[in-house]
């Protein structure tokens, strides 16, 4: 079965029920679930949550703020952190204000040890700010605690699809290559790898069928953090550092920011040397698994072949954008914008 077939099944059977352990085969899918108990062993659980970025970012700029929500887990809340402005949603909030040179308004919804399920009491809580743009980091914590994926990937698209129809733009961030995690040993490391990716490929699916963009995030636990774990890890191995959250936000960036109108959706023409370009949806959501940065977004093709299974999408490869160091923030709660003090969390995974 090809990486797409594999993704296009999952996501279908999400849909249409059923648990969707053929992914990898159901005495696989076990395996990883008891590699990943160990490896929560050794990463153990939080003792400190951490920082709340929410505030208004860019605040010497002119305008009107862009209203920014980042909800998901522990890797959309920053755990690691010892400050605000060392969260992936500081460094998310700080680009987008430089490039649309407005203020921006961010609320931090995210919460350690979040599953997909968790989405709905999150975006619940963030709907009350009427955000124009969610971004969602998701997916990890759905593997190393035994949901199904067709559990996860349902989930998924019904989040994306309360918050685009509240007209609020989704931007999720799809689950990370857990290749490369440390604690994870061989020779589970090529299952987890594999069972990531394509998971990653099923929840591009969902996001698109829903509504909205995703942006594939190989990139906060791929290759160059293979390459420099002791700069892109945490302390603990598994979570990022500061490098990696910043890493993270750069590749989330430039599609909120056209989500948002910041940059034009279409700001440059594909590029079929790069890969770029429109392809069925799920060939899309399978290359985008295995590339860092890439976003997947519906394309509307008219007049061509007969419309395939799941649509059409853009692959895209944005331009990355450098995000200027976090300062001069003004805190939306100011008792929590710093480290905030220890509290009872569940077992964490990104």
């Amino acid at each position: 079965m090809s990486k797409a077939s594999a993704a296009r099944r999952l996501a279908a059977t999400a849909a249409y029920g059923g648990t969707g352990l053929g992914l990898l085969g159901g005495s696989l899918y076990g395996v990883l679930a008891a590699q990943a108990t160990l490896a929560r062993r050794r990463i153990g659980n939080a003792k400190v949550a951490p920082p709340d970025p929410s505030g208004r970012y860019g605040a010497g700029f002119p305008g009107v703020p862009v209203r920014l929500a980042v909800l998901g887990d522990s890797g959309a809340a920053g755990y690691g952190a010892t400050v605000a402005a060392e969260t992936f949603g500081a460094f998310l909030a700080t680009g987008l204000a430089d490039l649309a040179r407005r203020p921006v308004a961010l609320e931090c919804y995210a919460t350690v040890g979040a599953q997909t399920t968790d989405l709905e009491a999150q975006i619940s809580r963030a709907l009350l700010a009427d955000p124009e743009v969610c971004a969602v980091i998701i997916g990890t914590n759905d593997v190393t605690h035994r949901v199904h994926p067709s559990t996860s990937v349902r989930a998924l698209r019904s989040a994306v699809e309360r918050l685009q129809s509240m007209g609020t733009q989704a931007v999720v961030g799809t689950c990370p290559d857990l290749g490369t995690i440390r604690p994870v040993g061989h020779p589970l490391r090529l299952v987890a790898r594999t069972w990531s990716r394509r998971l990653a490929a099923a929840q591009a699916i969902a996001v698109v069928e829903g509504g909205g963009r995703a942006v594939s995030l190989a990139t906060i636990l791929g290759p160059e953090f293979a390459a420099a774990p002791r700069d892109m890890f945490g302390p603990d191995q598994f979570h990022p550092s500061t490098a990696g959250y910043q890493s993270c936000a750069a590749a989330m960036l430039p599609t909120v920011a056209a989500a948002v109108g910041v940059i034009p959706a279409d700001s440059a023409a594909p590029e079929a040397a790069r890969g770029e370009g429109v392809l069925s949806l799920p060939e899309a959501a399978a290359a985008a698994a295995a590339s860092p940065g890439t976003e997947v977004s519906r394309a509307d093709v008219g007049g061509g072949p007969r419309r395939p299974r799941g649509g059409w999408a853009w692959l895209r490869h944005r331009r990355r954008y450098p995000i200027p160091a976090v300062g001069g923030v003004e805190p939306s709660r100011p008792d929590d914008v710093q480290v905030a003090p220890p509290g009872p969390t569940s077992n964490i995974s990104v």
